[in-house]
């Protein structure tokens, strides 16, 4: 990602970056610790009152669109370097912005775990090489920590087969996450087998995983790394899991929950009450939850690796992710396409997060 093209180095004229859906919960903790290092980002969105109010706070640029229009948004993007993308559920604002950025010639980040994102990002990758632009996605919690811990298993084992990853933690979500968990449920629970993405039940293969305090039940989530790390890695196998709640009880009622949340009626409906109940974890809650991360690739002769990765709490690394990758990408000129966290700064991103441990191997 040396070369520079002709396209890129016209983005290189381009100065600004824009912080779009900044009233959202982790765009308001970047801005909050950007403006504490001496930043000026542009704060974008759709709700002006709500991009006014904190503009005016901060004392920064503001500037307020919705994205229904692509040439519309790319002329918001002229003199813009970077976006980073908070506004979720990015779902329905991550293929325009990407489109609109391609257009533009501007980078593009966010901050989704939204599989469907990450697919998206990866079709539009010969189009975003020919415009000299990086696309992305994921520069939180959702994936650094787990696409570095990919990275670096495969770095380990380049001739892996099977690559298991999975995070524990304790911690209050904030309405976007929320939102975008009542989507990510009624899609239902998915693996990668073959290279091929596969539908499976709630208690999926649910195993005992050693985090680094002793085991703990387990079961397997559709998280964004079935997407970014076979990108990254072209392991045909993969699962993601988290530590399990819920009980027998929440495995019995899954299939009715999945059911029930594919009407879309009951999606918004869901989406309304966590607008209104859900706030976010306070600092002190991000401050005393850490989460732990653990990974294992496997070989077809059966040689097994894993390693574990302490790193803050997920709010705590998704502040400090957007603000990583818009420093590097604000100063980058050399050439576009998709990008995973880890292929763009490599494995060792997650270990230069502020408060995060060291990938340690297992013995």
């Amino acid at each position: 990602m040396s070369k520079t093209s002709p396209k890129a180095a016209a983005g290189a004229l381009k100065s600004h970056w824009m912080i779009y859906g900044a009233n959202g919960y982790s765009a308001q903790l970047a801005i909050e610790k950007a403006v504490a290092q001496g930043q000026s980002p542009i704060l974008a969105g759709r709700n002006q009152a709500a991009i006014e109010a904190l503009a005016t706070q901060h004392g920064l640029e503001m500037r307020v669109f919705d994205l229904t229009d692509v040439a519309q948004v790319a002329a918001h993007l002229a003199d813009v370097k970077l976006v980073s993308n908070c506004a979720g559920p990015f779902s329905a604002t991550a293929e325009p912005m990407m489109r609109a950025c391609i257009e533009a010639g501007t980078h593009y980040t966010d901050i989704t775990g939204e599989i469907s994102v990450f697919d998206t990002a990866q079709a539009l990758d010969a189009q975003a090489k020919e415009a000299g632009v990086v696309l992305c996605p994921g520069v939180g919690f959702d994936v650094i920590p787990t696409d570095c811990m990919a990275g670096y298993l495969h770095d380990a084992m380049p001739d892996a087969t099977h690559l298991t990853l999975a995070f524990a933690g304790n911690m209050s979500v904030s309405p976007g996450t929320a939102k975008t968990s009542v989507e990510a449920l009624g899609e239902g629970m998915k693996i990668r087998v073959g290279g091929k993405m596969v539908s499976v039940g709630r208690g999926y293969k649910m195993r005992q995983i050693d985090y680094g305090n002793g085991p703990v039940l387990s079961s397997v989530i559709p998280w964004g790394d079935l997407s970014t790390a076979y990108w990254q890695t072209k392991i045909p196998n993969i699962r993601v899991y988290t530590s399990h709640s819920g009980g027998r009880m929440g495995g019995y009622l899954f299939p009715v929950v999945k059911y029930l949340l594919k009407l879309k009626f009951l999606q918004n409906f869901a989406k309304k009450k966590i607008e209104q109940s859900v706030t976010g974890p306070s600092q002190a809650e991000r401050d005393s939850s850490d989460t732990l991360v653990w990974g294992e690739v496997e070989n077809a002769s059966g040689k097994t690796l894993s390693a574990t990765l302490r790193v803050p709490n997920g709010y705590t690394v998704t502040r400090d992710g957007i603000l990583m990758t818009a420093k590097y990408l604000t100063g980058y000129n050399g050439d576009g396409g998709c990008l995973t966290p880890a292929q763009m700064l490599g494995p060792e991103l997650a270990e230069q997060l502020p408060g995060a441990g060291k990938i340690t191997a297992n013995a």
